[in-house]
């Protein structure tokens, strides 16, 4: 059996509840656009910001895996709408954005993350892969990932395999030798084990088992049980 040298963590709903964070992200922008560009929420309905949506992801599909970029692109198009000026909607759309990119940092981790990391650190290689806008350095888990990516990063989101083989081209490793660890079966277990990683499952208490063609290596309830999953994994 090949030695495990690196492991790749999924980031969003694997190491902290990413709906509580986008919740959170998305009051505190709110808040600014109610005291900087009011008529933003008062004149642009829910509906009316679910069309500019699918007229975006349609008009620029560019954008599909920048969701930094798509948000930015959604805040422009709606301050076009209330009648800015092209610079004026630019740097409105840039402020709105950087309120809610500073407040989408602010993670709560699930229990015992931090502790597993730092246990796995002493022994593997950590990266983070993700296809949301998570920023390791401020989020302060720089200390444990020796580098991160995202699908911005590749032009390619998770299941595809663009991500996974850019993470063992960084780390100098054959996929045999690498573990990724997430909650989503198909975007994590699936597209890890299509290039032929590892994948460890944590469910977090999720409901429901694997298909066929998404079984992972293993698969942990908590994420304190991750280690142990691992020497498993490396011990064959």
């Amino acid at each position: 059996m090949p030695e495990i040298r690196l492991i790749t963590f999924d980031l969003d709903n694997t190491l902290w509840d990413v709906g509580q964070v986008i919740r959170y992200a998305e009051a505190t922008m709110n808040s600014w656009l109610d005291r900087e560009v009011p008529a933003y929420r008062q004149r642009i309905q829910s509906e009316d910001l679910m069309a500019l949506r699918e007229r975006i992801a349609s008009d620029r599909p560019e954008l599909r895996h920048d969701v930094s970029a798509f948000r930015r692109e959604v805040l422009f198009q709606g301050m076009r709408t209330l009648g800015h000026e092209e610079q004026d909607a630019r740097r409105l759309a840039e402020e709105a954005f950087n309120v809610f990119f500073t407040a989408r940092q602010k993670v709560e981790f699930y229990e015992h993350a931090l502790e597993t990391l730092a246990q796995l650190q002493e022994r593997y290689l950590l990266a983070a892969l993700s296809n949301g806008n998570a920023h390791v350095e401020s989020i302060g888990l720089d200390r444990y990932f020796s580098f991160a990516l995202s699908s911005a990063d590749v032009q390619a989101s998770k299941p595809a395999p663009d991500m996974f083989h850019a993470a063992l081209e960084e780390a100098g490793v054959r996929p045999d030798e690498a573990i990724h660890v997430g909650d989503h079966l198909v975007d994590d277990i699936h597209g890890a084990g299509s290039v032929g990683m590892h994948t460890i499952w944590v469910k977090h208490g999720a409901r429901g088992d694997t298909v066929a063609h998404t079984q992972p290596s293993a698969t942990v309830e908590r994420l304190k049980d991750l280690p142990e999953a691992v020497v498993r994994i490396h011990e064959g």
